[in-house]
């Protein structure tokens, strides 16, 4: 199966919350801290979630400072 990777760099006290949502969303997308002291994580995306797994992320900006890497 191919998987869409994405990066991205966010306040690394976050992460966390970021990880739960992605948890949360069961089969969205999967979050890999790459560098915690930087913030800089991954989400691994199947094909068939790009559409809404961007929607969270354009939804969690609103409150969270998070940057494409």
């Amino acid at each position: 199966m191919e998987i869409v990777i994405k990066y991205y760099k966010v306040d690394r006290s976050r992460i966390g919350f970021i990880k739960f949502i992605f948890e949360a969303h069961e089969g969205l997308a999967v979050v890999t801290t790459l560098d915690s002291k930087d913030g800089h994580i991954q989400l691994g995306i199947s094909p068939d979630c790009l559409v809404e797994t961007d929607q969270v992320m354009k939804d969690l900006k609103k409150d969270i400072e998070i940057h494409d890497a």
